[in-house]
């Protein structure tokens, strides 16, 4: 097992005060105290603190605290495929939508998916959803308990477990990267958990990560994943990003239903790589095993009470790309390519500036850590990843959420980076980047560069 990241400390959970369990809902508050970091193990608070619209539009600086006002995940940059477009125009005509949970024609296509990559997909054993939020709200209703997950984490979960009244607990991760829990940690959180009369029932993990764009070794996925399993847990794992290897042929991706079959639901948002975002549609797929079967029911009616039903064009759609004809398979594989070699140039630049962030390994992101500028950052009024995030947004005309959006610490400098704004701002460019053998050397994308990589020059 691992140690947690130095730079990183958390106090352990005996050391802080009790949980009132008795008022699992926080308000959402304006601003902690820059010291008020989460303690280890602590209930998620009252969720993003400072944002932007997810529409892409100017941060509100009214809008501190609702969940409407959280990041997206990182936008592609890159047009719809035409492919893809021309199903989905093909089946406007179809005015309902999915039955609950999906079709058969869907949830085959999803079955197939899941098989090539090694996972059991018996269309009875899968479920699909209008997006990943509903999905992920329905599974953790039907589980019930409280949540556990790894700090850093997707801005999205943290908010499903407040709206069903749960506690949410950040476990830290270990130094090499994000995604999955230090083992230690988390027996340790559980452990502190059920001390104070908590029911810790899940365990959300990601083994291609938002924020932090890495990928957990096996053996650390195998040693979170025993250690939740032995703990009575059941795990749910995000796979969303599994897709956006930027070396697929020297990364392995374990998948933990690979390793723990009867206690693993993996879900997948195919906006992840195989659709755009603006046509939401996520997938889950269940153990094959009878009190599956049964979690699998509860969260059909879950989805029916919310009339969360994909949208039939939609539908036919998701149901195309999961087949994986040859091009989506090709615009997958080149999209990973290109974020691949930006991502790198942009990291390159961050470490070149003096701040720290883990080598992307992984999606169309990094997560940098400008801890190393903190007296650089003071004197321009930074202090905090809040302010840190108005900071950067400004100074790169582009949103760049702060660590506290993703359960990290608010007096840490962390940030999310994403590359797709770095593709250029035509459809005409950004289909020049794809077509590239060497994207990062079009006058665009290199002009592009430069002017992120000032931002940090800046700093030093």
């Amino acid at each position: 097992m691992r140690r947690t990241d130095p730079e990183r400390p958390d106090p352990e959970p005996a050391d802080r005060e009790p949980v009132d369990r008795e008022a699992t809902y926080r308000e959402p508050v304006e601003r902690e105290p820059a010291g008020g970091e989460p303690v280890h193990g602590e209930p998620a608070d009252g969720g993003p603190v400072h944002g932007e619209p997810a529409d892409g539009g100017p941060v509100d600086p009214e809008g501190r605290g609702p969940v409407r006002y959280g990041p997206p995940a990182p936008d592609p940059g890159l047009p719809v495929l035409p492919e893809l477009a021309d199903v989905l125009a093909g089946a406007a005509g179809r005015t309902s939508p999915e039955p609950p949970g999906g079709g058969p024609v869907l949830r085959q296509a999803a079955g197939g998916y899941w098989l090539r990559r090694g996972l059991h997909g018996r269309p009875e054993d899968i479920v699909a959803a209008p997006g990943v939020q509903p999905l992920l709200l329905a599974l953790l209703a039907a589980h019930g308990g409280d949540v556990l997950m790894p700090r850093p984490c997707p801005a999205w979960w943290t908010p499903q477990a407040r709206l069903l009244g749960r506690p949410a607990y950040h476990v830290p991760t270990p130094a090499e990267c994000g995604g999955v829990p230090d083992p230690y940690a988390l027996l340790e959180t559980v452990r502190r958990v059920r001390h104070e009369g908590g029911t810790p029932h899940v365990l959300l993990l990601s083994v291609a990560d938002d924020p932090t764009a890495t990928v957990p070794p096996p053996e650390l996925v195998r040693e979170a994943c025993e250690a939740a399993v032995d703990e009575g847990m059941h795990i749910i794992s995000d796979e969303t990003w599994r897709d956006t290897l930027h070396r697929p042929h020297d990364t392995v991706l374990l998948s933990p239903a690979e390793m723990c079959p009867d206690d693993v639901t993996v879900i997948s948002d195919l906006s992840g790589a195989l659709a755009p975002a603006a046509w939401p549609v996520a997938i889950a797929r269940f153990p094959a095993t009878e009190s599956a079967a049964g979690r699998r029911a509860r969260v059909l009616d879950i989805l029916t009470a919310l009339g969360a039903f994909v949208a039939g064009p939609v539908a036919a759609a998701a149901a195309h790309a999961l087949g994986e004809p040859a091009h989506v398979t090709t615009r997958c594989a080149g999209a990973a390519a290109l974020h691949a070699q930006v991502a790198a140039a942009a990291h390159r630049a961050v470490l070149a500036a003096g701040a720290l962030a883990r080598p992307p390994q992984a999606g169309r992101h990094l997560y940098a850590d400008l801890g190393p500028l903190r007296s650089r950052l003071a004197s321009r009024g930074v202090t905090d990843s809040m302010e840190l995030e108005e900071y950067l947004s400004d100074r790169l005309g582009t949103q760049v959420p702060g660590g506290h959006r993703f359960g990290d610490e608010l007096g840490a400098l962390r940030v999310r980076l994403s590359t797709g704004p770095l593709l250029g701002h035509s459809r005409e460019e950004r289909l020049a980047a794809l077509a590239s053998a060497a994207p990062v050397e079009l006058p665009h994308v290199a002009r592009a560069l430069t002017s992120f990589g000032s931002a940090f020059d800046e700093l030093r």
